[in-house]
């Protein structure tokens, strides 16, 4: 089996302030909040930005402040910016940080495989989105990190496949346990896994209060686990203890040394991606 991957989703789209006050929003608390993680044994960070009020934003100049000083401090970590369907949906924002290059080039960035249903909202992802993006991505060799909810996403990759637009190792992300999609389920989860295309690495997660168990199950099955405060604020299914990124890195390590799994090194992670 090969080395765990650990991929930190730092901020998202809805954690604020007001819910904790420990989910990064600058800029300068993102790049900590990754840096930190990184040194505990995080490989990759899924990077979304904020707007001066709290407020996502598709701002290609703010991506840029956080890759590029991440990149100067840090040049093995993979960093991933979200191409996310929540907020905007017109391609030019949506593709905007595909533009950027240098030190602020993304080494991939999210490509959510169908629209989903969230609790409050909708991230909208039409076929002709999904393509336009994979085709950018592909100009631009940025790799995707292909977020799937549902059995349906997975038929949606195998669909790219056939026309030219993701060439493998394929990376997968599987968020589990939201309100409209797959549940953070065993079964759930195994049927998912089942049909991933052969060269496909993949890392897991739940919602809310079934991260912890979906990352166990990761930690065990998987090739990798994606935590932190974009998919869940508390240490506890109790909701007793808000979380940190560093806390939720740290058990991820110390479960995985418990369990006899090495931790991937970024320079590993990008053999494995081929990136």
């Amino acid at each position: 089996m090969n080395k765990l991957i650990i991929n930190l989703a730092p901020t998202g789209m809805i954690p604020t302030k007001e819910m904790t006050p420990h989910v990064p929003v600058s800029p300068e608390e993102i790049v900590a909040d990754v840096l930190a993680c990184a040194k505990l044994g995080a490989s990759m960070a899924h990077i979304h930005a904020r707007d001066v009020e709290g407020v996502p934003t598709y701002r290609p100049e703010l991506f840029r402040d956080i890759i590029s000083e991440i990149r100067r401090q840090n040049r093995e970590i993979i960093l991933t910016a979200t191409t996310s369907g929540r907020t905007y949906n017109e391609f030019e924002k949506r593709a905007a940080v595909l533009e950027l290059a240098g030190d602020a080039k993304p080494d991939m960035a999210s490509l959510t495989l169908s629209s989903v249903n969230f609790n409050k909202v909708a991230s909208i992802n039409s076929p002709d989105m999904i393509i336009a993006l994979a085709e950018k991505m592909r100009d631009k060799g940025i790799k995707p990190e292909l977020e799937v909810f549902d059995l349906g996403m997975i038929n949606f990759a195998h669909y790219l496949i056939t026309k030219g637009l993701l060439t493998p190792p394929y990376y997968f992300n599987i968020l589990l346990g939201n309100i409209a999609a797959a549940q953070a389920k065993l079964l759930h989860l195994g049927l998912l896994v089942s049909e991933l295309p052969p060269e496909s690495i993949w890392a897991v997660t739940g919602i809310g209060d079934s991260q912890c168990r979906m990352n166990a199950i990761g930690i065990i099955a998987g090739d990798g686990v994606r935590v932190g405060l974009e998919d869940n604020i508390w240490f506890d299914e109790g909701r007793t203890k808000l979380a940190t990124n560093v806390m939720l890195v740290e058990r991820i390590v110390k479960m995985a040394e418990t369990l006899g799994r090495d931790i991937a090194k970024p320079a590993e992670v990008r053999q494995m991606l081929k990136l």
